[in-house]
């Protein structure tokens, strides 16, 4: 919202200054998070430190604290981050609903080939929010609640469009697409000249979609017996 504008002289001086200088201080927050997300991607939380990232950007300790007030502010910005760059493009900036929503995911895996920094980041930072008292725990608990929301939603519409009575496998289903592109992340990281990102969640997207619009037989189906 543009600033609101007193009667007061000082004020008026002081607002003129502040958006004045809002520019730079905004790409230097930019340029704090973009260096963030390669110390904590390369380093984890733990052993990644202010003082490196700092160094990354030419400030001094102190400097950072004073654009993000500690280490744990700093480390929710970078994963906020992440997720605001997954929508940076859209309309809305939010992820679409219904259907498309699927397309949306399949497009974020191909994207995330793309930033590798962030992809790294949030895979380190991820993982070790399942440890007690981890600063990040709160924001995977709340993204994957919504997450799984959203995607469930998107089930829901697209059954009724297709005519399919909506089945009990939804919850499992979208609990599983969110885990598998967060798996196959990992494997792209550890061997990205064997697992395509994009190619393998579109693949993994599709089947659990036609998993749950048109299921086939159980898994014992297939065990062979004596």
């Amino acid at each position: 919202m543009p600033d609101r504008y007193t009667h007061s002289k000082g004020d008026a001086v002081a607002t003129e200054n502040s958006t004045r200088t809002r520019p730079a201080t905004r790409q230097k927050r930019t340029d704090i998070l973009e260096a963030a997300v390669e110390i904590f991607g390369n380093k984890g939380s733990t052993n990644g430190t202010l003082a490196d990232v700092a160094e990354q950007v030419g400030m001094t300790h102190a400097g950072v604290l004073h654009h993000f007030g500690s280490k744990q502010k700093l480390l929710l910005e970078v994963l906020a981050y992440r997720d605001q760059a997954d929508v940076a493009e859209l309309d809305e900036k939010h992820i679409p609903g219904g259907p498309e929503l699927f397309l949306h995911l399949v497009r974020t895996a191909f994207a995330n080939e793309r930033r590798p920094g962030i992809v790294q980041a949030y895979t380190v930072l991820s993982n070790e929010s399942v440890t007690d008292d981890h600063p990040a725990r709160d924001f995977f608990e709340e993204r994957y609640t919504t997450l799984r929301r959203e995607v469930s939603e998107a089930f829901h519409e697209l059954c009724d469009q297709e005519g399919v009575t909506e089945p009990d496998t939804v919850a499992a289903a979208s609990a599983s697409i969110l885990a598998v592109m967060d798996g196959l992340q990992l494997q792209w990281l550890l061997h990205p000249e064997v697992v395509g990102l994009g190619e393998a969640s579109e693949f993994a997207i599709r089947a659990i979609v036609n998993a749950v619009l048109r299921p086939g037989p159980e898994l014992e189906s297939y065990a062979r017996t004596d």
